[in-house]
């Protein structure tokens, strides 16, 4: 795979023996006498989902209607595996064994990554994967997103609440040293904040009432600021709708002790007016940081931030219509998931024109 993309045949299947060779690496929990080779169908699972497929039926139908042309790059020495055969292999496979192999191929991508890019971190719920009576929240993908990249670094599932375990498994899967991570309030915690210093990086994380004391301080700071204090305003119009966003920030000197919160140096505040349609709203967001940004660095920060709602989870949802996937047993959802999000990756790397020989 190169940076170019997959604009011939030959590209396409060079890049597949790519996806093959690190499929190797995930563990086969199957018995020893299987008939499909572990590799050839995910190979298979991978390509119905660049595709379109949204479920084991779509993966299996999707294999027979190519299988002449999946026969070019695989043995298939018991033709394309059945549906309920997907079925069983999704709900049996460690998701992030499966998600570590895509990384092992996308590394010369992620090693595009400059020192302050952001990576941004939220968890994206897994809505059609639960049982009725369960909430809309109970499976989940805690995702860290290479904002200017658009790239997925790491996936982990996140069950029955689990969201901030699952990221800072994540954040401990991906190298952090010169980046700038952003998230929100929920993971503007001591442990969250550990596993970033640990790894080198810095930390942009929204400040709320759940970290009521060090918020309350946060606003005590801005209280006492000066005139010609230091700012920057941004403005955006447009579809009917104008926003105006400020941004200060000011030190957080003495505070990180005083609270036991590891490393704050700084607090920022955006300040958001937006006109729509006549009506006016106001809104003002606090923020915690490791290091002194200039006002306009924050707003380009927290801006940033939202590139995994609108170009990861929003895309997730439009192009491989998410929400309504109904897998719902064992790993199936997060095996899923995880095929969703690197097909994404996939897609965004591909230059070609046309829908080619598919």
């Amino acid at each position: 795979m190169d940076s170019g993309g997959w604009t011939r045949p030959s590209e396409f299947i060079a890049a597949m023996h790519l996806f093959l060779s690190a499929f190797e690496d995930v563990p086969d929990p199957r018995a020893g006498n299987t008939r499909h080779n572990l590799g050839e169908l995910l190979v298979i699972a991978f390509v119905s989902v660049l595709c379109g497929a949204t479920s084991c039926a779509e993966m299996a139908a999707f294999g027979r209607a190519k299988e002449s042309v999946f026969r070019g790059f695989l043995k298939l020495g018991h033709a394309v595996p059945s549906h309920d055969t997907f079925s069983a292999v999704f709900r049996m496979i460690d998701p992030k064994a499966l998600d570590a192999a895509f990384g092992r191929v996308l590394a010369d991508v992620a090693a595009l990554l400059r020192d302050g890019d952001v990576i941004a971190i939220d968890g994206k719920a897994l809505r059609g994967a639960r049982d009725a009576g369960e909430s809309a929240r109970t499976r989940m993908m805690v995702s860290a997103y290479a904002a200017r990249l658009r790239l997925t670094l790491a996936s982990v599932p996140a069950d029955r609440g689990a969201e901030l375990e699952a990221a800072i498994e994540a954040l401990g899967l991906i190298a952090l040293k010169g980046k700038v991570v952003t998230a929100d309030a929920l993971h503007c915690n001591c442990r969250t904040v550990a596993a970033i210093n640990t790894g080198g990086g810095d930390w942009c994380l929204a400040l709320k009432a759940n970290q009521d004391s060090l918020l309350s301080d946060a606003r005590a700071c801005f209280g006492t600021l000066k005139e010609g204090h230091p700012t920057a305003v941004t403005e955006d119009a447009g579809h009917g709708r104008r926003e105006i966003r400020k941004a200060v920030v000011v030190s957080a000197k003495g505070l990180a002790e005083h609270h036991e919160f590891p490393g704050p140096k700084v607090f920022g505040r955006v300040e958001a007016s937006r006109e729509t349609a006549g009506a006016t709203t106001l809104e003002t967001r606090y923020f915690a940081l490791s290091w002194m940004p200039t006002p306009d660095v924050l707003l380009a920060t927290v801006r940033t931030h939202w590139a995994i709602e609108n170009a990861l989870h929003w895309q997730l949802d439009v192009s491989f219509r998410e929400d309504a996937a109904r897998n719902r047993k064992d790993n199936g959802p997060g095996n899923i998931a995880v095929l969703r999000r690197r097909a994404l990756d996939v897609m965004r790397r591909d230059a070609s024109n046309g829908s080619g020989r598919w």
